[in-house]
């Protein structure tokens, strides 16, 4: 048995397509139906009219007979012009009564018939009376005659009037049809709407789940609504996500677990270094001393290397976990700005915050992590003396912050890889300690976990970062 629930999502939009088309086919179908029987009464109508206008003229014709056969039949007295009156006349009469079937009013009938009577009184006088009584035909023929004038009359009236009757209704079909037509479109519409507004409704659900999926959301469980196919492609997608999990899981052990097994034998070869720095193994040669600084610049590198590994690593965990409030953007960077206030005053920088206020419900520690790590950037690879400006602002509904120092910028060949793991760009500040390229990961996974994105805007001299974030008003 059919049903909504076990239908697939193919079964349920070929539902709708033929719910649609029977209505429509049903709207059409019967305006022809109706159109159908309007023309047979059309023709029916124009048969009957040209049927009364004959009966008319028959009437007309009889009577020519009659009065013909009457005034002969006066003077010769001969019985086969009797008879022929009395054909005409029985004719005439038949003709009548179809008439009077078709409308003519009744009481004209009865003065038809009643002036036919007259003529047969007039017939049966003697043959002494026959001139006085043809002239007495004369004027009862005329007479006749003229209301023979006034059915044709009435017969045309009538049917003028049943054509004015046929044209009211094929307005009033034509009226009925347009607004059935009318209501058919609009249900049609609204059908065609309701079903793809509820057949869209578990792919939006479907295409949140993917976005939950790639922006690593891998703690909420995924249960999509809808036709049994789409119900299947959710399922399919939660086993993902739980494969990805387990991945991550294994992922963050790994790192773990390296690290820790690199700091052991890594701190047992600085403590080395360090003794043979100290000449506890005897003194060194200068060479001798030139390897062991080597070694131990190195081993320094390598820790500061492995503890920047643990600290992506972390932040790519926690990223999942956000404690959103409601918090001003404004004040958050002003916050992070005093927190580093001796590492740009050092370098006689000039820190700048425009715009505001501006409201985000966001996890403050973390997105204050991402923040610092642009404003550490910005201090780091900024002349001394240079400006650096926070600007927040409002675009349609992302509230934007953009970081914008002096220095040398991002050049071209970095652009598309500046936000990849360990990566350093070429330009880096002059005596300064080259990065290990985890600070702008780190951006990148906490104001993606926030549904906001950071990029990397073209800016001359030095570098624009703009972090967006969806808006609370």
């Amino acid at each position: 048995m059919f049903t909504l629930h076990r239908a697939s999502f193919r079964q349920l939009l070929l539902v709708a397509f033929l719910l649609i088309a029977a209505l429509l086919g049903g709207a059409s179908l019967r305006g022809l139906f109706t159109l159908e029987r309007l023309m047979s009464q059309a023709r029916a109508g124009a048969e009957r009219a040209v049927q009364l206008s004959a009966e008319a003229q028959i009437l007309a014709d009889r009577s020519v007979t009659m009065e013909r056969a009457a005034r002969q039949y006066v003077v010769l007295d001969d019985t086969a012009l009797r008879q022929r009156f009395e054909e005409a006349a029985s004719d005439a009469d038949a003709v009548l009564t179809r008439l009077v079937a078709n409308r003519l009013p009744r009481q004209t009938a009865d003065e038809w018939r009643q002036r036919l009577e007259g003529v047969r009184e007039q017939m049966r006088g003697p043959r002494a009376t026959a001139r006085q009584r043809e002239l007495t035909l004369s004027l009862a023929f005329r007479e006749l005659a003229d209301l023979n004038t006034a059915i044709a009359d009435q017969v045309r009236r009538s049917n003028e009037a049943l054509n004015r009757e046929l044209q009211q209704e094929l307005e009033a079909s034509r009226l009925d049809l347009g607004r059935q037509v009318l209501g058919a479109i609009v249900v049609a519409v609204l059908l065609a709407l309701g079903f793809g507004l509820w057949l869209a409704r578990p792919l939006k659900r479907l295409e949140r789940a993917i976005v939950g999926l790639g922006e690593n959301r891998l703690d909420q469980p995924i249960e999509i609504r809808g036709p049994a196919d789409v119900r299947g492609v959710g399922r399919r997608l939660d086993w993902l996500r739980l494969r990805l999990a387990e991945l991550d899981a294994d992922k963050a052990r790994f790192l773990r677990h390296v690290s820790h097994e690199l700091k052991t034998p890594l701190a047992a070869l600085r403590e080395g270094v360090a003794l043979l720095e100290d000449g506890v193994a005897g003194e060194l040669s200068e060479n001798q001393r030139e390897i062991a600084r080597i070694l131990h610049h190195n081993t320094l590198v390598l820790q500061r290397q492995i503890e920047d590994l643990l600290r992506f690593n972390a932040a790519a965990f926690e990223a999942r976990r956000l404690l959103r409030r409601r918090s001003e953007l404004g004040a958050l960077v002003r916050q992070l700005i005093e927190q580093q206030k001796l590492q740009w005053q050092a370098k006689q920088l000039n820190v700048v915050v425009e715009g505001g206020p501006l409201y985000a419900e966001v996890d403050q520690d973390k997105l204050g992590t991402a923040l610092g790590n642009l404003l550490s950037n910005a201090i780091r690879f900024s002349p001394t003396g240079a400006t650096i400006r926070f600007s927040l602002s409002l675009q349609g509904d992302r509230a934007c912050i953009d970081v914008v120092d002096e220095g040398p910028g991002v050049s071209p060949a970095d652009r598309g890889r500046v936000f990849e793991p360990f990566y350093r760009g070429e330009r880096q500040p002059e005596g300064a300690t080259r990065g290990t390229g985890v600070g702008l990961s780190i951006v990148q996974e906490y104001v993606a976990a926030h549904g906001g994105r950071v990029e990397l805007l073209p800016n001359t001299p030095g570098a624009h970062f703009r972090i967006d974030l969806p808006h609370v008003a």
